[in-house]
């Protein structure tokens, strides 16, 4: 390939590319700089590279492979990840690159970093996090040192998952001006959000929150949001999160960026605005009659919403506080208190003043019935923007970041609003009958406190997309924020996953399935996974799994896990009727995972659940005791006769050292393809007999592809009896073994390797053996025998293991002896 001798550079004068490529021979570049003097004659010519690459870049790109290869580890990060298109043209992976810089800057190993696909993208995720929490100085390492290189920019759209806490620094950073742009790569490519460790944050901050969330969710592709270790959280913080999460917000100059409304928003309101016009139009909604009213036309919700937007931005609304809102001690927030009970209070006498059961009269009916759907769309925000209009001089100075707040309060079922019907304009009769998808319904374990006031219901709000998985974990849920919760669940109908775990929940737990029950009513839902976890249970696990069912039959996935059981006694709520009689209608169920704390398993009250669930392929049971010997044989006939498809089933913390029988007639089962037996003291009283019986099961079975014995006192003898599955007259499909935590010893494994080298080796080296898991076991005794044994095995198959310290297990070592 000819190359074009006058391509000039900035660095050298000009030159063809060889004498470009050749040895640079120039000043000691700033970047190869470092506080003790210049760095290696390596990170001088990559250095001197890199900066010469600007004037002769698409020359060098096309290289011969050879050439590329040599000179892709002396590019900065800029310049390499600028050759990641000419890489792959010449067949070259530069994965080996990007790993090295990993270690050179990071410094760290991350986890599962054998499983990681692609290191360039982890590279840039966790470099982008480094530098926007401040904990990576780009001027430590000369490849980041480029000028053409702008850290967050550059490395915001290989960035999908991202972490913010303490005080949210990161998220001030990324509302702020100068990252528009990287705030809108971010749209783009973020998928998980997590906020991690919060602490209480002042108003600009999380002026600056709502900007990232509105830009992230509601104008972005995050479907994640994952909230984790908040111990004391801050009330406001928490419930603006999740809101904005649910895609609730009002916009306003909440939303505003150089002064001006959220740029998205004014477009999509103009569209809606033109769209309803357009609709006025060709439909005359208007009659003669009406316009004689001197009433306004309806407006399109569209219209409002850019009307309220125009309106806060000009500064003719001034909003109250969100914390004095939810506290009831601002004086606007009294004042919009007030200003609603009056106008409510006129109402109400002007409908007793007509005399009849009618709300309104034949007289005044057209009028009112003409600006119904008006009223209903603009009520709560009307009412605030005038009461707001005469506290003006008293609160003028605050600003309307918090002006919606949802209505967290029981609703009495003569004042709840069927969500379904407001946008409809059905009739005013609708406003005060009972919703049939209410929404927190006011539960002894959940009651309300004195004095909390609601300013605005969710109604008032604009619907913005939400996220389809929420996360809660390890943070203390009130009442007040589970009614807030429950309210955001009952419409909340793109969410999929929902994970509450150690949040406190207690008797609050009827709070969340109310909005579940209300949520399960609309058609279009796609909640498919629940998780409920916690220390204490507020009721039976049994009791509270067929609750759950009977309120949301279509879940997919349903997993409740409990540490201990509440030793309080009478600590259901008062007027909460029993779920133990709760009708399962038949669902959708395919994986249930139950964790007992410490419960007896009674398969009668299981037995429902079962039969309700004809789909179910996985059963997990943890940490449950049983009663009686027959009760496990039970369980299997009710899994026989009731679930033919269930393909998985794990026990865990379940004692089966005296159920021999029942653990043979699960090893046989014909429809089961994975079978976990974890901590079942399995072999604590295994007698010869036993173990050959296992195994002999196990061989005749052809349909059983993993089987999972972590925690169950193997030892040496029995590891090495277990590689008889693997013989020539067997018939077993058996893929993955798991023998984690059982005490096994180089010696022993290298053993059960050579045995079942000879295995493979009679079978002419046909094997469906995959994988061997051996974590937590006793390798370090011997290093050299068990790197031999493994070395071996990975022959044979994947081994995943770990470098544990057996010293930690010596209790159970010689309980094995």
């Amino acid at each position: 390939m000819a190359a074009r001798s006058s391509s000039p550079t900035p660095h050298n004068g000009g030159g063809s590319r060889e004498a470009w490529l050749a040895p640079p021979k120039m000043a000691v570049p700033r970047e190869a700089m470092s506080a003790e003097g210049p760095r290696s004659l390596q990170e001088l010519s990559a250095a001197a590279v890199s900066r010469s690459m600007a004037a002769l870049e698409p020359e060098v790109w096309a290289l011969p492979g050879h050439l590329l290869r040599a000179l892709l580890p002396l590019l900065s990060v800029f310049r390499l990840e600028r050759a990641e298109a000419a890489a792959r043209r010449a067949g070259l992976s530069t994965q080996p690159i990007w790993r090295k810089l990993w270690d050179d800057v990071m410094k760290t190993r991350p986890p599962n970093s054998e499983n990681i696909p692609c290191w360039r993208k982890k590279f840039f995720e966790t470099f982008f996090s480094n530098v926007l929490h401040g904990v990576l100085d780009v001027s430590s390492d000369w490849r980041l040192n480029d000028h053409h290189f702008s850290p967050l920019l550059h490395s915001s759209p290989h960035v999908s998952q991202l972490t913010l806490c303490n005080m949210l620094q990161g998220a001030v950073e990324l509302a702020a001006e100068h990252n528009q742009k990287v705030l809108e790569n971010l749209a783009g490519s973020l998928r998980i959000l997590k906020f991690q460790h919060l602490l209480s944050s002042d108003q600009s901050i999380r002026r600056s929150l709502v900007l990232l969330l509105h830009r992230l969710i509601h104008h972005g592709s995050v479907s994640h949001v994952s909230m984790c270790a908040w111990p004391v959280p801050d009330t406001v913080l928490l419930v603006l999160i999740l809101s904005m999460s649910a895609g609730f917000w009002r916009s306003g100059n909440a939303l505003t960026f150089n002064s001006s409304p959220c740029g998205l928003c004014r477009e999509e309101g103009n569209a809606q605005s033109q769209k309803s016009t357009q609709d006025q139009r060709e439909k005359g909604c208007c009659s003669e009659r009406e316009w004689s009213d001197g009433e306004h036309q309806k407006e399109s919700p569209g219209a409002l919403e850019k009307a309220d937007m125009q309106a806060e931005v000009n500064g003719s609304v001034a909003g109250a506080g969100w914390n004095t809102a939810l506290s009831g001690q601002n004086c606007c927030s009294l004042e919009n208190q007030a200003c609603e009970e009056a106008s409510i209070k006129v109402s109400c006498e002007h409908r007793s003043g007509q005399g009849g059961s009618s709300c309104f009269s034949e007289q005044l009916s057209h009028r009112s019935v003409l600006r119904k759907a008006r009223r209903r769309i603009k009520s709560a925000v009307g009412k605030k923007r005038r009461c707001l209009r005469r506290s003006r001089g008293l609160c003028a100075g605050l600003d309307d970041l918090y002006d919606f707040v949802f209505t967290v309060a029981r609703e009495d079922s003569s004042a709840s609003v069927d969500q379904n019907t407001i946008a409809e304009g059905q009739n005013a009769d609708n406003w005060t009958s009972s919703s049939t998808g209410s929404l927190c319904c006011g539960h002894a374990g959940c009651k309300r406190r004195g004095g909390s006031t609601g300013v605005f219901s969710l109604k008032a709000a604009r619907r913005f997309r939400s996220v389809s998985t929420l996360e809660l974990l390890s943070i203390p849920l009130t009442g007040d924020t589970c009614r807030t919760l429950s309210n955001l669940l009952s419409s909340w109908v793109s969410l999929e996953n929902l994970v509450l775990s150690y949040n406190g929940l207690g008797a609050n737990i009827f709070c969340i399935l109310s909005g579940l029950r209300a949520l399960s009513q609309h058609s279009d839902c796609r909640l498919r996974v629940l998780r409920v976890s916690d220390v204490f249970s507020h009721m039976p696990c049994m009791e509270l799994v067929r609750c759950i069912l009977s309120v949301f039959p279509r879940l997919h996935t349903l997993s409740v896990s409990f540490d201990l059981k509440n030793q309080l006694e009478g600590n259901r709520p008062d007027g909460n009727p029993s779920c133990s009689n709760a009708e399962i209608p038949e669902c959708c169920l395919e994986q249930l995972e139950i964790r007992f704390p410490r419960e007896p398993l009674h398969t009668a009250f299981l037995l429902p659940v079962l039969k309700a669930s004809k789909s179910l392929q996985q059963l997990s049971l943890d940490s449950a005791t049983l009663p009686s010997s027959l009760e496990l044989g039970l369980l299997l006939q009710a899994l026989k006769e009731c679930n033919p498809n269930l393909k998985k089933l794990s026990f865990h913390d379940v004692n089966l050292a005296d159920h021999q029988k029942e653990v043979l007639l699960l090893l046989q089962d014909p429809t089961l393809q994975e079978i976990t037996f974890s901590f079942c003291r399995l072999f604590e009283s295994c007698t010869t007999e036993f173990l050959s019986e296992i195994i002999n099961t196990v061989k005749r079975n052809s349909s059983l592809k993993s089987l999972k014995l972590p925690g169950n006192r193997l030892g040496n003898h029995r590891l090495v009896a277990l590689a008889d599955i693997f013989s020539e007259d067997s018939s077993s499909s058996l893929c993955q073994l798991d023998v984690s935590s059982n005490c096994i010893k180089p010696d022993g494994l290298l053993e059960f390797t050579k045995k079942l080298e000879g295995y493979i080796q009679q079978r002419g080296g046909k094997i469906q053996f995959t994988q061997l898991r051996l974590f937590q076991n006793w390798l370090d005794q011997d290093a050299e025998t068990a790197q031999e044994a493994l070395r071996r095995l990975r022959a044979v198959c994947s081994v995943v293991n770990d470098s544990w310290d057996s010293s930690q297990a010596f209790a159970d070592y010689i309980s094995v002896m």
